[in-house]
């Protein structure tokens, strides 16, 4: 019997072991996933074509739409994040990514699982002006304001507030007394929206109201995609034995270290993490390019540039920890916008935008330690090049098909050809 309900459905019927789910054949892992995530018929069918999005649906999503362009759609396995099972979609054209994520994520099953929490959907809307004439006494100016700012925001999002959500907090900064350049920063709790459209709402609201009060000129009013008042975190634990033994163990943490001490090597220590977050972050809908804006301004909020991740040596193995802001939605955006992802939320099963935040967290934590774990054992290329290998003799087969299937070409008669040769040099000068 399936489930009908969708991702927020009121059972929770996941079974995210699933040993060997690379050996069947595309159709067989399709059931497979679909039994073991209880899916609803829409999503079965979803399956049964192969998966993609039509042309009418992409035509609503985008400009100047000529055809869809596809991506893998993968599902991770083996995810247990604060004791559930979670089956996690990815689309993403990288070899190595989802079996990397998936082995990963059974070596920390075996130690115990994932741990993670995310704050409030608190999202900032900025509003900036210029030229504003006494810009260094403004900020108790606008903190004696904050209910009438806050009254403007709401009442520009009657909905969100009607759910319990609005402007919660603000926060003043005057950029430049010399040229008037102040920004107000509004907190809005968004709830399992992403958000942007919403304090984009907000942040044009209240812009008048604040001029009002310290004069200037309007300039951009707009969401930063620096959510820091939305972060999330993700730990575990993972034995020596678990991923090769002690020696293992000790190359992980030192090559963590090397992250947090080179920001050479930090960017690349980011990239493999990111590998897992925006994979699934695609296949869910999310807005990618903002998660990875975010990410990396938050890395170096110091001034220089850290790890989003570190793995510390313990008695029995490590310590895998992360924190990131994180701003996605469950609701709204492009959450329904077609059946690839309203089939990714179903396999994912999460309630809330805090719970999605979480299992991106731990994809990206796991990504991370695959990542390490190759680089302190046989190296990187081993079991990514094997992968990649497969990719270029499926294209190298198709390239062959392709010939096989041209028409052959007919050969002019000799003086033909040579009467052409000589028409073409006529015509040529």
């Amino acid at each position: 019997m399936t489930n009908s309900t969708g991702p927020k459905g009121p059972t929770r019927r996941v079974n995210a072991r699933i040993p060997g789910l690379f050996k069947h054949s595309v159709e067989e892992r399709a059931r497979i996933v679909a039994e073991s995530a209880d899916v609803s018929d829409r999503a079965r069918a979803f399956f049964a074509r192969g998966g993609g999005i039509d042309v009418t649906s992409a035509d609503a999503m985008s400009e100047n739409v000529v055809a869809t362009f596809g991506l893998p759609f993968s599902v991770a396995t083996n995810f247990a994040i604060n004791q559930r099972d979670y089956l996690v979609p990815m689309a993403v054209e990288e070899p190595s990514v989802v079996a990397a994520a998936s082995n990963a994520a059974r070596m920390v099953r075996e130690s115990g699982g994932f741990f993670a929490d995310a704050d409030a959907s608190i999202m900032t809307a900025q509003v900036q002006l210029d030229d504003v004439p006494d810009a260094a006494s403004v900020v108790a100016k606008l903190e004696g304001a904050r209910d009438a700012l806050f009254d403007a925001g709401d009442r520009s999002i009657p909905k969100m507030v009607e759910r319990g959500f609005g402007c919660r907090d603000l926060a003043v900064r005057v950029l430049s007394v010399e040229h008037g350049v102040v920004v107000v920063d509004l907190f809005v709790d968004v709830g399992d929206a992403m958000g942007a459209n919403c304090v984009d709402t907000v942040a044009e609201a209240v812009a008048p109201v604040v001029q009002s009060l310290i004069g200037g000129r309007i300039g951009l009013r707009i969401l930063s995609n620096l959510p820091l008042r939305r972060r999330v975190r993700a730990f575990c634990r993972v034995d020596a034995s678990a991923i090769g033994g002690a020696e293992i163990a000790d190359g992980i943490a030192r090559a963590s270290r090397f992250a947090e001490l080179d920001m050479f090597r930090a960017v690349t220590h980011n990239k493999g993490f990111m590998n897992g977050v925006d994979a699934a972050a695609v296949a869910l809908g999310q807005d990618w390019r903002s998660i990875e804006a975010g990410a990396h301004a938050f890395c170096a909020l110091d001034g220089g540039y850290k790890p989003l991740s570190t793995w510390k040596r313990t008695e029995q193995g490590l310590e895998g920890r992360c924190d990131l802001p994180l701003a996605v939605g469950s609701v709204g955006g492009s959450t329904s916008a077609n059946d690839a992802i309203r089939t990714a939320f179903e396999l994912v099963r999460v309630e809330s935008a805090r719970e999605l935040a979480g299992v991106l967290a731990c994809v990206g934590l796991a990504s991370n330690l695959a990542a390490l774990r190759a680089l302190a054992s046989e190296g990187i290329q081993k079991g990514h090049m094997k992968l990649h290998h497969r990719k270029t003799e499926a294209a190298d087969q198709r390239r062959r098909e392709e010939v096989r299937s041209e028409p052959p070409r007919s050969e002019p008669p000799a003086a033909e050809e040579a009467t052409a040769v000589a028409s073409a040099r006529t015509v040529t000068r």
